[in-house]
């Protein structure tokens, strides 16, 4: 009878496994496929030095960009995770860092509203050897601040976006 609830368990996890590995796959179908149609894409690469290898980049207003971020470090997401969060000009970045503390192992996204509706493009934290992509809309032009906001993070990992008018 053991042997039977073991086989019947290892059977069940795997499916489990099988299941989540086809919901992923279901999930990052529809970002792969925006991203074939974005007018610009963009890549940036975060290491263990805090440093993105891109400290700006140039879109169109309007233009569809793909902005794929990479975290090229060894070191644990714990403790040197990375994201990329693109915010409006104007916006305060320490003030702004600081309130994205608390999701800083997770989202790396603010909690007050204000800053909430501050972020025009964002990927979620990644460890090492992750990356995301991410496709938006290129605002009004302007600078736009891009930050890492893992915890302390925002200081030396930055760049800007810059838009142009169409």
């Amino acid at each position: 009878m053991k042997t039977l609830m073991i086989a019947t368990g290892v059977a069940l996890a795997a499916q489990v496994s099988m299941t989540f590995a086809q919901d992923a796959a279901t999930k990052e179908a529809p970002a792969a496929e925006e991203a074939k149609k974005a007018d610009v894409e963009v890549t940036i690469e975060g290491n263990d030095t805090m440093q993105f290898d891109k400290k700006e980049f140039t879109v169109k207003e309007g233009q569809t960009v793909a902005l794929t971020f990479k975290n090229v470090g060894k070191l644990p997401k714990a403790a040197m995770g990375h994201n990329v969060v693109i915010v409006k000009p104007g916006t305060v970045i320490p003030s702004f860092a600081m309130d994205c503390m608390p999701n800083a192992q997770t989202t790396g996204l603010p909690q007050k509203q204000e800053y909430k509706d501050a972020v025009v493009a964002s990927t979620k934290i990644l460890g090492p050897g992750e990356s995301e992509t991410v496709t938006f809309t290129a605002p009004a032009p302007g600078k736009y601040d891009y930050i890492c906001t893992f915890t302390g993070h925002f200081g030396v990992m930055k760049g800007v976006m810059t838009v142009e008018a169409k």
